[in-house]
């Protein structure tokens, strides 16, 4: 069988995608997660007296947190099925690969199970963030010392 015989052999077989409902589902997804992290924002700037800018880290904290005990309750992973791409809004979905990564590698113990290979994606991503962060606050000094833009 040639090449475009087996091409046109798999477009009949195989199934047509969904597109526009998996699109709306991420979409609806990872609206709501973003809608939870607003509240989330919210209650603290309400409640604990935080500012729009300052509330963002514990609510970060938090959505992690959240990720986190849904990933180990096995919801996450229904949430995910359901929502597509939705489900990988970046806070949520780094705290579901880091818990899972952890559960997964359990059986082989908590230091070299656990511990090491749940931060092999954690590892990576916490660089890159205190590196991207170096270099932005460097470039800001730089154009501060300048005085093309003020502090």
């Amino acid at each position: 069988m040639d090449e475009k015989k087996y091409a046109k052999l798999e477009k009949d077989t195989s199934p047509k995608t969904p597109l526009m409902r998996n699109m709306i589902f991420a979409f609806l997804t990872g609206g709501t997660i973003c809608l939870v992290g607003q509240f989330v924002s919210l209650f603290y700037m309400t409640y604990f007296d935080f500012t729009e800018r300052t509330a963002s880290n514990p609510t970060v904290a938090t959505m992690i947190f959240f990720a986190m005990l849904l990933t180990g309750f096995g919801l996450y992973k229904k949430i995910g099925q359901f929502g597509g791409a939705g489900s990988a809004v970046p806070i949520t979905g780094f705290g579901n690969a880091v818990i899972s990564a952890a559960i997964e590698h359990k059986s082989e113990g908590y230091v070299l199970g656990v511990g090491g290979n749940m931060f092999k994606l954690a590892g990576s991503v916490i660089l890159f963030g205190v590196f991207s962060a170096f270099v932005v606050a460097l470039i800001k000094t730089i154009l501060v010392k300048l005085g093309v833009v003020s502090w």
